[in-house]
């Protein structure tokens, strides 16, 4: 099993500037860099201060000049969007700048906050078909003379220009949750992302099910990858682990509440959700965080990834958004490296 890093620019309060949020963003995926992770992950959204990412290409390709091995993916793009000749360039040209170390992720997205602003009245239903019509346009597209016509985007015979290094494209990866998802991705080739978000095992080996019901229904095409992306941290004694947990069930109270697009929202920030709002959801406690999550010391991470190692996934993705200070990030993160990959090299 590799190892990635699924990272962003994360704010939850006004008290960074967005360049020190970009300086520490890049002080973690060096560390993931040098450290010998497989890959380094970093998604797009709009107008949320939560998750800063406007387009991850930009992102990676200052990536690519600021690290050596490390592979260099979107995690991931939203279809809805991108037009398809727009996404084929984007992508090929960050594939050269990054000498062939691109992957694409590509998803329906998932905030209502967003489509209302870029893509009013459409939901996640419209989203997936759009999604679904977007991946055989750009491998179209890369191949060559491809003309296009259906339901959300017409053109005629079109190169991209750039075509990527990779032959014959950059890896694709699927974010996929129901089966027809799943399915989606393994007929078109696709490799798949996953994340259970704060939910156990029982879902983690759920997800695992329709993935390998997917790689069955299509005998004929080599098994894809599949990662599992899941918010990690290790500790260094219980009082360490308590407070991650806090402040990840901290994380996923303004997760949530993004999600459900209530809350009144001003620069760019959602109003501050009180202790007593937080202790109302049970189903996102510190408990729950503890219980359900790779939170532990070393050998309990270990523990607890061996099981999903065993399950079949081909990567875990470190997910190190959390509202934690950069500190508590940069130390987790360099003793998931030093204490708990060790365990799984080949």
């Amino acid at each position: 099993m590799k190892f990635s890093l699924f990272v962003h620019l994360e704010r939850l309060n006004p008290g960074q500037s967005d360049e020190s949020l970009y300086r520490e963003f890049i002080q973690l995926c060096e560390i993931a860099d040098k450290g010998g992770m497989h890959a380094i992950w970093t998604g797009e959204h709009h107008g949320m201060s939560f998750t800063i990412a406007p387009n991850p290409f930009l992102s990676l390709a200052d990536l690519a000049r600021r690290t050596k091995n490390v592979r260099l993916g979107t995690g991931t793009v939203i279809a809805p969007f991108w037009h398809p000749i727009k996404l084929a360039g984007e992508a090929a040209m960050t594939d050269i700048i990054s000498d062939g170390r691109l992957d694409i992720g590509i998803a329906r997205g998932a905030y209502s906050f967003e489509y209302e602003r870029l893509a009013p009245g459409l939901d996640a239903w419209g989203a997936g078909q759009r999604m679904r019509e977007l991946i055989p346009a750009i491998k179209g597209l890369w191949e060559g003379d491809y003309a296009h016509e259906s339901e959300f985007w017409t053109f005629p015979s079109t190169t991209s220009a750039p075509k990527p290094m990779q032959a014959p494209h950059p890896p694709i990866w699927v974010a996929a949750r129901d089966p027809n998802s799943h399915e989606f991705a393994v007929a078109n080739g696709c490799n798949v992302q996953v994340t259970p978000l704060w939910n156990g095992d029982g879902e983690i080996a759920s997800l695992m099910e329709r993935f390998e019901a997917a790689c069955a229904k299509n005998p004929e095409i080599k098994r894809p990858k599949i990662m599992l992306l899941q918010h990690a941290y290790v500790g260094t004694d219980e009082a360490d682990l308590e407070q991650a947990a806090r402040e990840m069930s901290v994380y996923y109270n303004y997760f949530f509440a993004w999600f459900k697009n209530e809350k009144p929202i001003r620069q760019g920030l959602i109003k501050t959700i009180s202790e007593e709002e937080m202790a109302e959801n049970a189903l996102i406690s510190p408990e729950v965080m503890r219980k359900n999550l790779a939170v532990g010391t070393a050998d309990q991470v270990i523990a607890r990834l061996k099981t999903y190692q065993a399950m079949g996934y081909d990567e875990y993705s470190f997910w190190i958004d959390t509202g934690m200070s950069f500190e508590r990030k940069k130390a987790s993160l360099e003793r998931f490296i030093a204490d708990v990959m060790p365990a799984f090299a080949e």
